[in-house]
């Protein structure tokens, strides 16, 4: 058996909310590391789980890097737990990367910016002899690869997990919704498309939004591809990005549809969210009807969304429960939440899909 990396998730003012959805997915799911502990300290003292879902997991929050070093385990790794509008490190987080390194710990970083080209983290690293890993990198340009039409051709389906905005919970979804599959005795995998999936351990993806325009299809497509050869699954499930129609996000969405060449789409909703996510929550973008982002997907890709999934952020348990009877009847494809309600109903439909 391996023994996973130990590593502790900096997420400061984000966690369990959307700019945390890195230190969230980690949190909730880690095939990679193990996560023993998260530092924010808006939220210390409390149960990571219990934050998450109302179900403790042992990891606990603390106040800062200092703290989780006096009263915790020492990590491996700090990671960060932040997903930051333009890939930034905010200024405020520098005392503790700094801190982590000065301590003998190494650093992960999915961000845009490149710590390890940070000349005080990059001199730190070098004094103490641990490393900065940026993994939102784009590989180099001699291995890149242009799109070749190589989906329409595999025997396997093809779903990618679109949503109406971005962190919406795609992502999350794609994760409960292949262990569904499996369980169900369905060869599933899942590629995924960012920095998140990548560091809870998926064997296939990469950071779509750090790949140039002209190699995002054909690098996406190969992903997928390598998926279907090397494990000849049955289903491909896809990790969506931002949305269609969003203003600030359109172009992940659109490579997605273009290298998978769907089969069927599965659509994340929030219906209990009034405006887009967005750093500039003054603009107030209205989010769009699930009508409208239906009518967009299906036209972009010449394939039918098959079921919705729901988030159930600002809803009661009574107002969740309202929304999917209304989607059910409204669209007549599968609805669910999928984190405490699973998804066995899309299980059925894909299968059926099989036969």
């Amino acid at each position: 058996m391996v023994m996973m990396e130990k590593a502790i998730v900096l997420c400061e003012e984000g966690f369990g909310r959307s700019v945390g959805k890195t230190a969230n997915g980690l949190v909730r799911l880690s095939k990679k590391y193990k996560i023993i502990g998260v530092i924010d300290s808006s939220c210390a003292g409390q149960d990571a789980g219990a934050v998450l879902e109302g179900k403790p997991n042992g990891v606990q929050i603390f106040l800062s890097i200092e703290e989780a070093l006096r009263l915790g385990e020492k990590p491996d790794w700090l990671i960060i737990g932040l997903a930051t509008i333009g890939g930034f490190l905010p200024d405020e987080l520098r005392p503790a990367v700094r801190h982590a390194l000065q301590s003998g710990i190494g650093v992960i970083s999915g961000l845009h910016e490149e710590l390890a080209r940070d000349s005080e983290f990059s001199n730190i690293a070098r004094e103490k002899a641990v490393e900065i890993r940026d993994i939102r990198k784009q590989p180099p340009f001699g291995e890149l690869h242009r799109f070749a039409d190589l989906a329409g051709d595999m025997d396997a389906l093809r779903i990618p997990i679109l949503g109406m905005d971005g962190s919406i919970g795609k992502r999350t979804t794609g994760w409960i919704l292949t262990e569904a599959l499996e369980r169900a005795g369905v060869k599933s995998v899942f590629v995924v498309t960012g920095q998140t999936g990548l560091l809870q351990g998926a064997e296939y993806g990469l950071p779509l939004d750090a790949i140039g325009g002209d190699f995002m299809v054909g690098e996406l497509e190969h992903q997928i591809s390598l998926a279907y050869e090397e494990r000849k699954p049955q289903v491909i499930l896809i990790e969506g990005q931002g949305s269609i129609s969003h203003p600030a996000y359109v172009c992940g969405t659109r490579a997605i549809i273009m290298a998978s060449n769907p089969s069927g789409i599965v659509l994340q909703c929030a219906p209990g969210r009034e405006f887009r996510n967005y750093y500039k929550e003054e603009l107030h973008i209205p989010m769009p009807s699930v009508e409208e982002e239906i009518l967009l997907l299906e036209s972009s890709s010449k394939s039918k969304v098959i079921a919705l999934t729901v988030n159930k952020e600002g809803l009661t348990e009574e107002e969740l429960s309202q929304v999917i009877d209304e989607y059910q009847s409204r669209f007549h494809i599968p609805t669910c939440e999928p984190l405490t309600q699973g998804c066995e109903e899309i299980v059925d439909r894909i299968q059926e899909m099989l036969r």
